[in-house]
């Protein structure tokens, strides 16, 4: 035993690797479970008191030295580049990387709740799923009225007392705010709808909507009239005009139609205005008395008005894109058309 003791010495000793690899299989080889240190050690057990004596001290500075070389290995190979690949210049400046721009459509958005964000508007939010009620009934449209047909829907429940379903417009928030929110109410509601549509150049199943309600105590046409204009200037500029034209929503009477002064032509007439010099951008209306009894507020004693507007409608506009299709393809040559759009 003292040969082979003194024999393993000398073999660790001498020990070199090039890897990690080559530092655990000799690891394996004289550590290991069944390793050559090891088994000295199973021998050793079987000897007598005496022999004990003279192999024990002698075995274990054989493991210990093992040990040692076993780590000292490992500190030398850990970043040799044949193991790892080439060694990293830390002194290099690192690999750059393209960052992303933000999608048109939330350039928007955010553009238009910075906006009323300081005329005192809050946001408000709410599902994506919908039940009916939220959606149709508390807005003046009872189940069997003409103006459902002017919205296709998909409904997730049909055939329900109160249906589940994608909702249609951002509306429901604005029923939602009526319902929980404390008197006066000003906010908007930004957010994704769905209709069952068939998808073009101009029109798309999945689109953006932001949606404003204001609900006090003598709130007049006048005062929708002046929010739109303030709204309209901020977004297109201060040269901007508006025009508003008698239209029909079953949640607001009355209703009106809001187009733009172009922006590209300046009233002058072009393609994008189809020579009108008016470019329409969205709906609104004093809120029906129904819709605020069906939430609790006393139509008596409060009015307020409401607005929507397609962000998609808004982000064409701003920036002439010519399909709505755009939007959705998630093309990153079209995408990077906006980077300049979003201020760092």
């Amino acid at each position: 035993m003292r040969e082979e003791i003194e024999k393993l010495i000398a073999e660790i000793g001498g020990l070199k690797c090039r890897t990690l690899k080559e530092v655990e299989e000799a690891r394996v080889r004289f550590l290991g479970k069944k390793g050559e240190v090891t088994k000295l050690f199973d021998e050793f057990r079987a000897m007598d008191k005496e022999a004990k004596k003279e192999f024990g001290r002698a075995l274990n500075e054989l493991k210990n030295s093992a040990m040692a070389k076993i780590e000292e290995l490992k500190g030398s190979v850990a970043d040799d580049s044949s193991s790892d690949g080439p060694k990293a210049d830390l002194t290099m400046p690192g690999d750059p990387f393209e960052l992303g721009s933000r999608h048109p459509v939330s350039i928007v958005r955010q553009e238009i709740v910075d906006i009323f964000r300081k005329f005192g508007y809050d946001v408000a939010e709410g599902p994506e799923i919908e039940d009916d009620y939220h959606v149709f009934e508390a807005l003046n449209f009872p189940q069997n009225h003409p103006a459902r047909d002017m919205q296709d829907t998909f409904f997730i429940s049909a055939g329900h007392p109160n249906p589940l379903l994608l909702r249609t417009h951002t509306s429901s928030v604005q029923v939602r705010a009526m319902e929980t929110m404390k008197l006066p109410i000003r906010v908007i509601c930004p957010g994704r709808v769905f209709r069952n549509e068939a998808i073009s150049a101009r029109a798309h199943c999945i689109f953006h909507q932001v949606e404003g309600l204001y609900i006090d105590e003598g709130v007049t046409f006048a005062d929708l009239k002046q929010a739109i204009l303030l709204f309209a200037r901020e977004m297109f500029g201060p040269e901007t005009e508006i025009r508003m034209r008698p239209s029909y929503f079953p949640f607001t009477e009355p209703s009106a139609e809001v187009d733009v002064s172009c922006n590209i032509c300046h009233g002058k007439g072009c393609n994008i205005c189809k020579g009108t010099g008016w470019l329409e951008i969205l709906g609104c209306g004093m809120v029906d008395p129904n819709v605020l009894e069906a939430s609790g507020i006393d139509s008596t004693k409060y009015s307020g008005f409401a607005f929507g507007m397609g962000l998609e409608r808004i982000a064409m506009l701003k920036w002439r894109v010519n399909d709505l299709r755009h939007y959705f393809e998630n093309d990153m040559r079209f995408l990077k058309e906006f980077n300049t759009a979003v201020e760092v």
